[in-house]
């Protein structure tokens, strides 16, 4: 069986990234790797986050790159300029030193055309892929992109739904809480182990977890 691999939340934490990809995962072309978002902002490289990304595809790798809301506030704030403040807050400033320019609308073409060409989520047999949830009010959760990059939640009782297992970031959670929700057999677990974060709250994790046998990989955070 080919391994499938969801990696939560890098937001720019390119050394991290790297080593996890190459050198513990030892990636494979026969691989799949799926991440969840939040490639950008708080860390200091999210331009090399993007490019390394870009690098696998373009080399054959199997890779499929979800949105999430902090690509979605960039292309927000691209579009309308009232939206600034809101990504600004979130640390969208490091995005753009991270890429040598001082407004968002001197971004590149090549890294915008990659954040608006995001999917918001992925289906692969039993399981589903998203970077935060699904709004499981709604007949049809999957029409909802919204709720897909900013809601999470423990347990979904949709039928459209029922029987999936669901990988999802945007939430950073402790390596210990992920590894018991994989322990319980969770319909519901979240792989954001707060790279970007300190160790004093817990995080300072990046992870992946291959999905097939429900391992987890993790290493902490190489990026300064």
């Amino acid at each position: 069986m080919n391994r499938l691999f969801a990696i939560g939340d890098i937001h720019g934490c390119f050394e991290t990234f790297h080593e996890l990809v190459i050198d513990e995962l030892r990636i494979k072309k026969s691989d799949r790797l799926i991440l969840l978002g939040d490639y950008i902002d708080r860390g200091p490289r999210s331009r090399e986050v993007v490019d390394f990304i870009l690098d696998l595809m373009a080399a054959g790798y199997d890779v499929i790159p979800l949105t999430g809301n902090h690509e979605a506030m960039l292309l927000e704030s691209y579009t309308d300029p009232g939206m600034l403040y809101q990504w600004y807050m979130n640390s969208g400033e490091t995005t753009l030193q991270s890429m040598g320019v001082d407004d968002v609308k001197k971004i590149g073409s090549k890294y915008l055309n990659f954040f608006s060409g995001l999917k918001f989520y992925e289906s692969s047999g039993d399981f589903l892929f998203v970077h935060a949830g699904f709004n499981d009010q709604l007949a049809d959760p999957f029409s909802d992109s919204y709720h897909m990059i900013w809601s999470s939640h423990p347990v979904y009782y949709n039928p459209l739904l029922a029987g999936r297992t669901i990988i999802h970031g945007h939430r950073p959670k402790t390596t210990e809480f992920v590894r018991q929700k994989i322990k319980e057999r969770s319909r519901v677990i979240p792989v954001d182990t707060g790279c970007v974060y300190g160790e004093e709250l817990g995080y300072g994790y990046l992870s992946a977890l291959e999905v097939n046998t429900m391992e987890l990989v993790t290493i902490p955070k190489k990026d300064i």
